[in-house]
């Protein structure tokens, strides 16, 4: 079965670290058949879920050990109150059989649930054989199930439930690793050398990203019908999808700009100027530009670095000269001169339409 284990974590790129924390607890299972409740934190893409499931197939049935355990995954935003969490979970998966469950965003899980779930989690074995909350009481030995957790933040998930796990950190991926990606989903395709490390720079270390990014390189050859992607493809790739480099989102070329403007410019006025929360802003755009060294937070307000400036002078598009067009001449009014015969005298702004013989 050891080998097993490793050919399946082999066949997942990168996390090392986080690889080498689930075989050790792997190993202990093995050997006790007790795995400890896992929190997997992560940034969003980085495979808390993958690498979750993995280790979920890893964990042997005791009545048949060449089976895993049953596998369950919830996503927490669906769990409402704690009769949800019993009918749904608790009763039909994990009263008859033995079973790994996943909470998957459990910073969303509401707090009786969270309180719920405490109790099944209790570290003390004498006491994890009977479920008891509210008008419920459930005697079941949950010390045959394992607990999972994956979440992106990690500082609104509760404190007793994160301290009743032992905590996974996954890392965001190295362009290297990204580019395995991309060339894993793409194998029959060849890239001129040193590209994937080039298209890696928009993917901002997000393995889902990649995933997408090669989706959208598959259509395109298959539109070339072709099996090669070189600079140009990726260029032309670039422009119509509107990629900007380091994989900005408007938004937040929209906040550098303001940046630009503003001196010390305050999140309310960010939040105002891209009609945006001031929590949206600060989770989920000011933290990407200030990894890339792009802007910063003072005592004074947010400012823009110099790699930021330098960031916008490079997307400003080269003005095109526009060709000189040669004035035209006013044209001259024509002056009739009539035969001195026809007339002799005529009343100012008189013009005659014929000539009178």
């Amino acid at each position: 079965m050891q080998n097993n284990q490793s050919e399946l974590f082999d066949g997942l790129i990168g996390q090392d670290k986080a690889k080498r924390r689930l075989g050790f607890y792997l190993k202990g299972y093995n050997a006790t058949g007790i795995c400890p409740h896992l929190m997997f934190v992560a940034p969003k893409g980085c495979g808390k879920t993958t690498l979750a499931k993995a280790m979920g197939k890893l964990l042997t049935s005791k009545e048949d050990t060449s089976k895993p355990k049953a596998f369950l995954e919830i996503n927490c935003s669906t769990l409402k109150n704690v009769k949800q969490l019993v009918n749904q979970v608790l009763i039909p998966h994990v009263q008859h059989k033995e079973c790994t469950i996943l909470f998957d965003e459990c910073s969303e899980l509401p707090r009786d649930i969270t309180m719920a779930l405490l109790t099944i989690l209790n570290p003390n074995p004498e006491n994890r054989t009977t479920f008891s909350y509210d008008d419920y009481v459930l005697n079941f030995d949950f010390s045959q199930h394992t607990f999972m957790f994956a979440t992106t933040e990690a500082q609104t998930v509760f404190h007793a439930l994160m301290d009743r796990c032992e905590r996974v950190d996954l890392e965001e991926y190295t362009f290297s690793e990204l580019g395995k990606i991309v060339n894993l989903t793409l194998p029959s395709v060849k890239f001129d050398k040193g590209l994937l490390d080039d298209i890696a720079t928009v993917l901002r270390g997000n393995a889902r990203a990649a995933q997408k990014m090669a989706n959208n390189m598959a259509v395109y050859l298959k539109a070339k019908q072709s099996k090669k992607f070189t600079r140009d493809c990726w260029d032309e790739i670039q422009h119509e999808l509107g990629i900007s480099p380091l994989g900005l989102s408007p938004i937040e070329i929209q906040i550098l700009g303001e940046l630009g403007k503003v001196k010390d410019c305050s999140l309310t006025h960010l939040a105002a100027k891209t009609g945006l929360t001031k929590a949206c802003v600060q989770r989920d755009f000011e933290m990407y530009l200030q990894k890339m060294d792009l802007m910063q937070i003072t005592t004074a307000g947010r400012a823009i670095t110099k790699k930021g400036k330098d960031y916008l002078e490079a997307l400003e598009e080269p003005k095109v000269e526009q060709p000189k067009v040669e004035k035209k001449s006013k044209p001259v009014p024509i002056k009739l001169k009539l035969p001195a015969r026809i007339v002799t005298k005529m009343p100012d702004g008189f013009i005659p339409k014929k000539n009178i013989k």
